[in-house]
């Protein structure tokens, strides 16, 4: 059997991607490359996407995520520049890195979880378990991300604490900017499902310690992603999991 046959049987090594994820792979690829060089602007929305055949609402995926990298900056009325040539040491989500989310979550989400398991009504339980269903079915990166940031909001709100309610709201905007690019890289999004799933199933059965625990677990998978797309990066954080 010759070299191209062997190839020809085995089986191929790709993955599936979506249409955003290759758009961003491409971005990152030739700003690190050197093909898009620091400083640069990038072409417009409308630009990108003929580019790629792609709909604009897709490259605005692709972008937000390229800036959390810490690759681009969008300035408004002025376009995307390109500000460093490789992903740094953490993440830019909105107003706030990556490391100031771990650092704080676990002190709002954790005893969050534990609240709303014993404050819990049937009403919010059934909002609860509404999302979960929702998240489970959509094919929509988008639409899930959305229902990521309400999910973890509706646990909150069942908690019954006001301070906690407003905490979750003030970070929601960049749990949901970190949720996105996770979903996009690291395919967050099936073990993300699981784990909301554990969370829901220890609020239905009012035991503040299973919530606790399963936000516990929750957390932690999501800063091992986070720091799994940093690895390499100079300076990377090596503070222990929450």
């Amino acid at each position: 059997m010759s070299s191209s046959d062997s190839w020809t049987t085995s089986a191929p090594k790709y993955a599936r991607v979506s249409a955003a994820e290759a758009v961003l792979a491409d971005l990152r690829g030739a700003i690190e490359r050197g093909e898009l060089p620091v400083g640069d602007r990038l072409p417009s929305e409308a630009a990108l996407a003929t580019r790629y055949g792609v709909s604009r609402t897709v490259v605005r995926e692709a972008l937000r995520s390229c800036e959390t990298l810490g690759l681009t900056r969008t300035r408004t009325g002025s376009g995307t520049f390109v500000i460093a040539d490789h992903v740094p040491a953490t993440l830019t989500v909105g107003n706030y890195s990556s490391q100031d989310l771990f650092e704080a979550r676990p002190h709002v989400e954790i005893p969050v979880a534990g609240l709303a398991a014993a404050r819990r009504s049937p009403e919010q339980l059934a909002e609860l378990h509404g999302m979960l269903d929702r998240m489970l079915a959509t094919t929509e990166p988008a639409r899930w991300v959305e229902l990521d940031a309400s999910f973890h909001a509706a646990i909150a709100r069942a908690s019954g604490n006001r301070v906690f309610i407003d905490l979750q709201a003030t970070m929601g905007t960049a749990a949901a900017r970190q949720s996105e690019t996770l979903n996009l890289i690291a395919h967050r999004r099936d073990a993300a499902n699981r784990e909301h799933a554990a969370i829901v199933a220890a609020i239905d059965a009012g035991s503040p310690e299973r919530a606790q625990e399963a936000m516990t677990a929750h957390l932690v998978q999501v800063r091992r992603a986070v720091e799994d797309l940093l690895i390499g990066a100079p300076g990377a954080p090596d503070a222990p999991a929450p």
